[in-house]
């Protein structure tokens, strides 16, 4: 089985200064983890290209793109305490944002037999809200790609795992039945979201799922949310992407 590898030189050039955990040995930690594993002919390189306007105006609007725009271009800095933007973020970010737009539609074409694709990206995305950059996060890149889907009638399914809870991506799709948004995090921790009876809201009322785990919370807890759960879930409401 092959795997589509979306990255590219200028997730690099996206400077948030010295120290700071979303930095680019971030991303080399991934790329050097791959080679080490022996992947090999597994990993077929696929480019991403930038997203458009209209890629990123499904999530997010149209004045805070403009606004991420004319901050990058002016040199950047910081947006809040953790969040940093430098002059080459822009290029990065809109990247970071097509990788998964242009995974899927590799994926369409059958690119190299692939079933599926790994986008090694940077900045990240679960935390950008739609009018709000935060937590290391420009744009919210899944969504970004998530909505596309939807936008062609897909039913998309979003499984997030990490230590802290992806509010960005639940709060655009918070709404939407076409998105069901599933997260594993650690509770209580960064954002301060990811509540258990946060199940979404209107039409999409429970297309969101939240597993908050204590501190601690061994692999056999994750494991049986995923089998007792997420997997009946996928069962029943039969997800196209």
């Amino acid at each position: 089985m092959t795997v589509l590898f979306a990255t590219h030189p200028a997730f690099a050039r996206h400077e948030t200064g010295p120290g700071h955990p979303e930095r680019p040995q971030r991303l080399q930690a991934v790329l050097d983890g791959a080679e080490a594993a022996g992947l090999g002919e597994a990993l077929v390189d696929l480019l991403p290209r930038a997203a458009t306007r209209a890629d990123l105006e499904r999530v997010h609007p149209a004045a805070f793109v403009d606004r991420i725009e004319a901050f990058c271009s002016k040199g950047g800095g910081h947006i809040d305490g953790d969040t940093v933007a430098g002059a080459e973020s822009w290029d990065a970010a809109l990247l970071a944002a097509g990788a998964g737009i242009t995974a899927i539609e590799a994926l369409d074409r059958g690119e190299a037999g692939a079933g599926s694709a790994f986008c090694a990206v940077r900045p990240p995305g679960h935390h950008a809200r739609p009018a709000q950059a935060m937590g290391f996060c420009l744009f919210n890149n899944v969504a970004v790609a998530a909505a596309a889907l939807a936008d062609r009638g897909e039913r998309v399914l979003v499984v997030d795992y990490d230590v802290h809870h992806g509010n960005g991506t639940q709060d655009i799709f918070y709404r939407d039945p076409r998105v069901v948004y599933v997260s594993f995090h650690e509770w209580p921790l960064y954002p301060g979201t990811g509540a258990l009876d946060e199940t979404g809201a209107g039409d999409g009322t429970g297309a969101t799922i939240n597993f908050p785990l204590p501190t601690g919370a061994t692999g056999d807890v994750l494991r049986a949310g995923v089998d007792e759960v997420l997997a009946p879930l996928v069962d029943t409401w039969a997800p196209t992407w």
